[in-house]
């Protein structure tokens, strides 16, 4: 941006924030400056949430951005009154700058490409095919698929575990503890339950040519299951695997456990030779159930089958791989982009013919939005 006299102005105003405290770079400054670039400098409402979402890293200096912004741009000493009132003024007061966070070392582009979308923007590209989206329209949904959390349904185990009113069954060792801790004398009667465990998420993800267009944000969305897995402690985390196959399955789990989504993909890409190839769906999962699926690895879990159909193999191998499949998982999930919005869709391909009748749910993934409708069914699926 050059220097002109407006530049120079954000630039004092980092420099108050900064004095009063506020963890406040150069890097910092120029996102803000790209920010109110693509917004109106002359809209206050831009100008307090543009600088809340670039300049103010922590919940607890709100209080000291307002602060300063009062005195800074409205010379006022005075409580919040006049910059509530300000921000009330807007339509889009509530819609702050939808800007997810970003990844260390992520280009500049991609922060250009997500500054300035406002909440309902940014709702409307949720419902925007991948296919139809531009660069920065992916890179800003990117940093939105980010925030998705996956929860499988949970199941209970045959262990159990003290409970802390009321159980299935007595516990009479630590009832017996607390009597002879009171000396012999009869004490409340205690009682154990059933322990309750995620259930196994076992992605597979079809990067043949034909998903071309969906592979990537496919991916994308694997990696937001596998950091979310990650991110959860104890015994209760579930465990989550991803698959690719093109003309074979290839397992890309543990290329994917890194913290940024692009060097996740690239190493998956760099595992799967068969990127944009082929697809032979029934071999695919044929090799999934002889190597892994017999081996406990989605027993009682479930599978999310990510592909639209197009299979070049035998259908009587698919038809034999889904049957095994589906019994060897609790649900078996099925993503298909051509099904859209469409509620009366009904499978048009010889291979999702063959396989609609061994599967539990099927659901689109041609959008962002299709993907949370399956974050939000999915704890459902008990």
């Amino acid at each position: 941006m050059p220097d002109t006299p407006f530049t120079a102005l954000l630039v004092r105003f980092a420099a108050e924030l900064r004095a009063a405290g506020l963890a406040v770079g150069s890097g910092d400054v120029l996102v803000y400056c790209s920010a109110l670039a693509r917004l109106d400098p002359s809209d206050l409402v831009d100008l307090y949430w543009a600088g809340r979402t670039t300049l103010v890293n922590r919940h607890d200096d709100i209080a000291r951005y307002d602060e300063v912004f009062r005195r800074f741009f409205l010379g006022a000493e005075g409580p919040d009154e006049e910059l509530a009132l300000m921000l009330r003024a807007s339509a889009q007061a509530q819609g702050a700058l939808a800007i997810p966070a970003v990844e260390p070392g992520d280009s500049g582009e991609e922060d250009d490409a997500v500054l300035g979308w406002m909440a309902s923007d940014v709702e409307a590209l949720k419902h925007k095919s991948f296919p139809a989206c531009t660069p920065d329209e992916l890179a800003a949904l990117r940093r939105i698929m980010a925030r998705i959390r996956l929860t499988p349904p949970r199941r209970r185990t045959r262990r159990t575990t003290p409970a802390r009113s009321s159980g299935s069954r007595p516990d009479p060792r630590r009832t017996v503890r607390e009597s002879m801790r009171m000396h012999g004398e009869p004490a409340r009667l205690y009682w154990r339950r059933r322990k309750v465990r995620l259930r196994p998420l076992v992605l597979i993800l079809d990067i043949s040519g034909s998903m071309a267009d969906y592979s990537r944000s496919l991916l994308q969305f694997a990696h937001s299951a596998l950091r979310s897995n990650g991110r959860s402690t104890g015994r209760s985390a579930g465990r989550v695997e991803v698959f690719c196959f093109g003309t074979r399955l290839t397992r890309v789990t543990g290329a994917m456990e890194c913290r940024r989504p692009d060097e996740a993909l690239e190493r998956a890409a760099r595992a799967a030779f068969d990127w944009d190839g082929g697809t032979r769906i029934g071999d695919s999962l044929d090799a999934f159930v002889r190597g892994w699926a017999r081996r406990g690895l989605c027993r009682g879990g479930i599978v999310v089958i990510c592909s639209d159909g197009l299979d070049r193999g035998d259908p009587a191998v698919l038809a034999a791989a889904m049957e095994r499949l589906s019994r060897l998982c609790h649900r078996l999930v099925w993503l298909n982009p051509h099904k859209g919005d469409d509620r009366s869709f009904r499978p048009s391909t010889l291979g999702m013919m063959v396989a609609a009748p061994h599967i539990d749910l099927l659901m689109s993934g041609h959008d962002l939005a299709s993907l949370e409708r399956l974050a939000a069914v999915l704890p459902s699926l008990s």
